[in-house]
């Protein structure tokens, strides 16, 4: 599967752009999944001036996605037309503390900024040491883990508009709800403050431990997989709702749910982007048929199905 070639046209319609331009670039080895077809043009701009030029000279009817570190993604095997933006931790990736303060860059592994916040006997932050993504999806998202979301800790967070505006949102800007914000899907964040609580750094380590050890205990942390599949209904959790429809090992080609943790899918080797939604989806029909409930997805999807 490949697209037509754009990259000349939009580097000629951008000279002063001094991010990279891929056309065609697989996105497989991007997701943890290790599926899915390529982008058209896969963009790493160089910093947020480069990449709001680019949204400013991009013509408005190119589509525009974002990944991140993919732990949270299915990338269909058609791949996806368009631009596909991925901000690189060597631009995006820093974090720092100051005070009771952390302030990270949206490519900033969720664990990195847990750790940076330790270091300076930053408590509160915990929770995201348990979070297998980066910042830009927990804003996205409002990631939690282990009693904590996003929206605890967040101060407000700097984004970019598919104009190429620049936005400051703080925290009731976001309208974040379960798993997910109120912000324009288009925006594209940068980076973000977040505030903790200074407390004692023995307290803090050993509260990040016990998060590890449950995602070690609990979840199939090194299979191919992408995290908690479904978002868990009110009232209800997911895995139990999955597990009681009979669902637990269910196997559709190379994908299958996880025997350890039911609400993780993972691709047991050769499964295709294909497996792993139809899995999904065939999880769904059978929790309604069991339960009446239907599950939400909280994996991302994005791309051309074949």
């Amino acid at each position: 599967m490949s697209f037509p070639d754009i990259t000349p046209s939009l580097k000629a319609a951008m000279p002063d752009l001094r991010g990279r331009l891929l056309a065609n670039q697989s996105l497989a080895e991007l997701t943890w999944f290790r599926v899915g077809g390529p982008a058209q043009v896969l963009f790493t701009p160089s910093d947020e001036d480069d990449l709001a030029y680019f949204l400013a000279h991009l013509a408005g009817d190119i589509p525009v996605y974002v990944v991140g570190v993919g732990s949270n993604l299915i990338v269909r095997d058609g791949g996806i037309a368009g631009v596909v933006v991925r901000l690189a931790p060597r631009a995006f990736g820093e974090a720092t503390a100051s005070g009771d303060t952390v302030t990270a860059g949206a490519a900033a592994l969720d664990k990195r900024v847990a750790e940076v916040a330790a270091g300076a006997n930053i408590g509160g932050l915990e929770f995201f040491f348990g979070i297998p993504g980066t910042i830009g999806g927990a804003l996205r998202m409002n990631a939690g883990a282990n009693g904590g979301e996003t929206k605890d800790v967040l101060i407000e967070a700097r984004g970019v508009g598919r104009d190429g505006t620049r936005y400051i949102f703080h925290n009731a800007d976001m309208k974040f709800v379960y798993r997910n914000s109120g912000v324009d899907p288009s925006i594209i964040f940068t980076s973000a403050r977040f505030r903790g609580e200074i407390r004692d750094a023995e307290a803090i380590r050993a509260r990040m431990a016990e998060v590890q050890s449950h995602r070690e205990s609990a979840q199939p942390i090194r299979e191919k997989t992408g995290g908690s599949t479904f978002k868990n209904p009110p009232g209800h959790s997911a895995w139990k709702l999955v597990d009681a429809a009979g669902c637990r090992g269910l196997r559709v080609g190379g994908a299958q749910v996880s025997e350890m943790h039911c609400n993780f899918l993972i691709n047991t080797g050769d499964a295709t982007a294909h497996d792993i939604e139809t899995l999904g989806e065939t999880v769904r029909e059978r929790v309604k048929a069991s339960s009446g409930i239907e599950l939400q997805w909280e994996i991302k999807r994005i791309g051309i199905p074949i």
